[in-house]
């Protein structure tokens, strides 16, 4: 299984520190989701972590190997992640940018081989697009188009998945059937599963461990039962809300909220 923890991580854009001294660790084999207000932090972290952005200061360790030392081919064998607002190269099809994702485990020229086209078709399948891999990628919908990005980061096919704001574009249904799937691969592969949500719900209701962040700091971490409070709300949003227990999941469900107040 693959490990993966900041030690005093500080991360800035140009003069502005947008994390400072995070020490992180993501519970291996489980389901973590991060949530926080626009602008918190938490779309630059989970960056760094893949070594998309560079940090300012402190460490991060994958199996216990700072990342810098390792080779760009040697992570992505281990971790995949799927950025937020992904983009594609003009005239690419489904099933080749979904086999982009097999780059990491390819010698030589970078021939597919039976494996590679397996799990291209695998991956394909289980995101529901499968009938639309010959399809251009500038011919889908946003929705579409997202699953096809999930598609290859699971064609990656790493212990540890990054996913920020995987859901977006996706109708209630589809953001269902995206978070069941990787709900899966964590329960029946053993996959760690690292997720940036909005929806307080969803992260509540898929997360085995949340992280609470505001102004780059984390406010709190633990079960969803430990995070999603009124307490906990109304320190990372700004808000009053009411949270109650799920009687199918069990799991917290905020079912209203105003702003700090605003009540009465």
């Amino acid at each position: 299984m693959v490990q993966l923890a900041t030690e005093k991580l500080s991360i800035s854009y140009g003069s502005a520190d947008i994390v400072k001294g995070l020490d992180l660790e993501i519970p291996e084999g489980k389901v973590t989701t991060v949530i926080g207000p626009n602008g918190c932090g938490k779309s630059t972290i989970l960056k760094t972590m893949a070594r998309i952005h560079a940090s300012k200061s402190g460490a991060i360790y994958l199996d216990g190997r700072a990342i810098h030392k390792e080779s760009t081919k040697t992570i992505a064998k281990k971790m995949a992640i799927l950025p937020q607002t992904p983009e594609a190269p003009n005239g690419l099809t489904v099933a080749e940018l979904v086999s982009y994702g097999r780059f990491p485990h390819q010698k030589g020229f970078g021939k597919l081989t039976k494996e590679d086209r397996q799990m291209v078709k695998w991956a394909l399948e289980v995101t529901g697009m499968i009938d639309y891999q010959e399809r251009p990628i500038d011919a889908l919908s946003g929705g579409q188009r997202q699953r096809v990005w999930i598609a290859m980061a699971l064609a990656q096919d790493t212990d540890l998945l990054l996913l920020d704001e995987p859901t977006t574009y996706l109708d209630l249904a589809h953001q269902l059937e995206i978070l069941q799937l990787l709900e899966r691969l964590n329960k029946e592969q053993g996959r760690t599963i690292v997720m940036v949500i909005h929806d307080l719900n969803h992260a509540a209701r898929f997360a085995d461990h949340m992280v609470a962040l505001n102004k780059g700091t984390i406010i709190k971490e633990g079960t969803p039962k430990q995070v999603m409070t009124s307490d906990v709300l109304r320190d990372v949003f700004h808000i009053d809300a009411e949270v109650v227990t799920d009687p199918r999941t069990h799991k917290p469900v905020c079912v209203t909220y105003d702003l700090v107040g605003q009540l009465g």
